[in-house]
């Protein structure tokens, strides 16, 4: 295709996506099921208009992906309801760690066993496909930072978290295959990749969200009352964060996403403080000024990624064992790792059956794996796992897609 070409259909996508929004929230399909379709329509599965090889952009769609991610998790963050406490965030921390070890552990084995596939590549594969995902996850997802629905505050947690949380199993698969020193008995793993990198992670997050906060609360109501761009601001707080975090061996995406919860539970704290018979809403905040601007980003990358995705597919990239996969994830290792890892949380059973089902794949796998092969995976594994992680995320796509409103629609009319 041609820049004419790209712009003509990118442009007629946004005016019909802009277009049908209303039609679109009634309708039993996503947004993302949309972007599929265009995406399978125009490339090898279809038309031939354009394939986008993804072994040969490796770096091009990390980076993507990358911005991708680290927009939604900042704007998950932002939408955090409530202040803080341990009872609330159990759940999707347990979701986070116990069920996401339980998920790569079961995926791994499906790989060794069935797939025949070396360990330490059965591991990154499972670490591919373990987090859940912020991106294409919205429908299931916090909408507004007033949303208090349980469901909602589980998955959107587990979603900021479990990108960050999934790293180390990717540097333990990728060491595994000798791409990565995991140190003698794999004591610098445990020591860096699980324990600094994670407590790093949060440290630098919450400090650099806590500092902006009350930098622009004080900037906004000294006596001079400065105006502030908050969409810079949150801008510039992902790129700090983030930078800070890759210097020093740190997840930046858990990094960016308690950032983004600090700064907005500390600008709700100082309102609340200062402010307390103030109306929720009418006071401008960084968090809440920046949110509509991140969303705008989310939905854009949304489109231009699963028009990428469609666009990698053939006709025959739907093999048996990649199907068997998505639906082993699907039906067996989430549903199993979710009941597991949040036994005894407190958790409603209704609510950790739905968050069973909706472990939407997308964009977050995409990454992880085009990191592996930017380190180095041999090309003919390399092959073999695009091929597995395009199948899953598209059937997520689909098969989750055309759930979720359904049964959220039943779930709220019994609550």
């Amino acid at each position: 295709m041609t820049s004419a070409q790209w712009f003509l259909l990118i442009g007629a996508l946004l005016l019909v996506r802009g277009l049908t929004a209303t039609l679109l929230e009634r309708s039993v399909v996503t947004s993302a099921i949309v972007y599929l379709g265009v995406g399978l329509l125009v490339g090898p599965s279809a038309l031939n208009l354009f394939h986008f090889n993804p072994l040969k952009e490796s770096a091009l769609l990390e980076a993507l992906t990358e911005v991708a991610v680290l927009i939604s998790l900042f704007s998950a963050g932002v939408k955090m309801p409530g202040t803080f406490t341990f009872a609330r965030w159990r759940a999707p921390v347990l979701l986070a760690t116990a069920s996401m070890t339980l998920t790569v552990g079961l995926v791994a084995a499906f790989a060794v066993w069935v797939l025949d596939l070396p360990l330490g590549a059965g591991i990154l594969l499972g670490a591919i496909l373990a987090p859940t995902d912020p991106v294409l996850a919205t429908d299931v997802q916090i909408r507004h930072p007033g949303d208090r629905d349980q469901l909602r505050f589980t998955l959107t947690c587990e979603a900021g978290m479990n990108d960050g949380s999934a790293f180390p199993f990717v540097m333990l698969g990728l060491g595994l295959l000798g791409l990565h020193n995991l140190g003698d008995w794999g004591t610098r793993w445990v020591v860096v990749e699980v324990l600094w990198a994670t407590v790093g992670a949060i440290a630098i997050g919450v400090v650099a969200g806590i500092a902006l906060a009350r930098l622009g609360w004080m900037l906004r109501r000294g006596p001079k009352h400065h105006v502030l761009l908050d969409d810079f601001l949150g801008l510039g707080l992902i790129g700090v964060v983030y930078g800070l975090c890759v210097m020093v061996d740190a997840w930046g995406f858990l990094a960016v996403f308690f950032a983004a919860v600090a700064l907005r539970q500390t600008e709700q704290k100082l309102a609340r403080t200062a402010l307390p018979h103030a109306e929720p809403g009418s006071l401008p905040l960084v968090s809440e000024g920046s949110l509509v601007f991140k969303e705008h980003l989310e939905r854009l990358s949304e489109m231009v990624l699963v028009i990428l995705l469609g666009g990698t597919l053939f006709l025959n990239s739907w093999s048996w064992a990649a199907v068997g996969l998505s639906l082993f994830l699907f039906l067996v290792a989430r549903p199993v790792s979710v009941m597991l890892g949040t036994w005894g949380s407190g958790t409603p059973l209704r609510i950790r059956g739905l968050a069973a089902w909706f472990g939407v794949r997308g964009v977050g796998s995409l990454y992880y794996l085009m990191y592996a092969i930017q380190h180095g995976l041999p090309e003919p594994l390399a092959l073999q796992l695009i091929q597995l992680t395009l199948i899953v995320v598209t059937m997520s796509i689909l098969v989750h897609g055309t759930s979720v409103k359904p049964l959220l629609a039943l779930f709220w009319r019994r609550s």
